[in-house]
């Protein structure tokens, strides 16, 4: 029951944006661009200037390469046997190779294993942010409508304010330079605005879905790899990485967490299977209410 009332206010906030398309009627590709340029830059840059790094964090960065790495073979793998187009392979890699492991698996961690346990889910956060804010909108542009070029989607890659406001942070941390208090607040304001405004997003994009436009054998694919395929590819990674318990446990437990949500931001704002991608985030977190504590309880948490 707790982890139910914990998981609530994601739901509550999903279910505020789909009320308000359905009854206003906002146009959501307007406000995913805000989110993701104007609002996600300042995230990005918070979070990298907040955290400095350690050897166990270098393991952590490794692991969610590799993890990502396996899951897009294995989303490529399967797109082929499955004859998908490729805004279709992009749409899956979106649902299949990047999990909610901020705003959903962090709170989790934080439930399941205390503050010990939180400090390295937000390490795993900082990574995925800039794994998914690189590979994620690379593969979103190069399956988008558009149907951009390999140098095309690289070239978006750079430009986009969120890499450059992650390399800021990071320089800004690892030169030891403090921003002002107030310009500070300034950057926590826009910040922690950029996730739940992605949240609303992913809502909106979930009550334009037509139903018909839903690819049901790709979304089932993404499904089973996002929440299957990617805890048990984690375990067999973490048998060869020298960390210790605690750390494997939370890197298993955030592998098992649904499909992040900004990913439905990126498809969104390239036109790359938007329907196919929110309804893989939403059937995702539904489902994660009974596999997560089934993954806490094999992990011992």
């Amino acid at each position: 029951m707790e982890f139910v009332m914990m998981v609530l206010p994601i739901f509550l906030i999903f279910f505020t944006g789909f009320i308000g398309q359905k009854v206003i009627g906002f146009d959501i590709r307007s406000i995913s661009t805000a989110a993701l340029y104007l609002m996600s830059p300042f995230l990005a840059f918070r979070t990298f200037y907040k955290h400095e790094l350690t050897i166990d964090y270098v393991y952590i960065f490794l692991f969610c390469c590799v993890l990502s790495v396996s899951l897009i073979l294995i989303v490529w793998i399967t797109s082929k046997m499955m004859d998908a187009e490729r805004s279709q392979l992009s749409a899956l890699i979106l649902g299949g190779a990047f999990m909610n492991s901020g705003n959903y698996g962090a709170p989790v961690v934080l439930f399941a294993m205390g503050a010990a346990g939180f400090d390295y889910a937000v390490i795993v956060m900082v990574f995925q942010s800039f794994l998914m804010n690189s590979l994620g909108i690379f593969f979103a542009s190069i399956g988008g409508k558009e149907r951009a070029s390999l140098q095309e989607s690289l070239q978006r890659v750079i430009r986009m304010p969120v890499i450059h406001g992650a390399f800021l942070g990071i320089l800004l941390q690892v030169f030891s330079i403090k921003l002002p208090e107030t310009t500070f607040h300034a950057v926590d304001l826009v910040a922690d605005a950029s996730i739940p405004t992605v949240m609303l997003v992913l809502g909106m994009q979930l009550a334009a879905i037509k139903r018909k436009r839903v690819p049901y054998k790709f979304a089932s694919a993404g499904i089973v790899i996002r929440m299957v395929i990617s805890p048990v590819i984690a375990v067999a990674i973490l048998h060869f990485f020298p960390v210790n318990e605690l750390i494997k446990a939370v890197l298993i437990l955030q592998s098992a967490m649904p499909a992040a949500a900004n990913t439905t931001m990126f498809a969104i704002q390239f036109d790359t299977e938007p329907d196919l991608v929110s309804f893989t985030t939403l059937a995702t977190t539904l489902l994660s209410l009974f596999t997560i504590p089934f993954v806490l309880f094999l992990i011992g948490a």
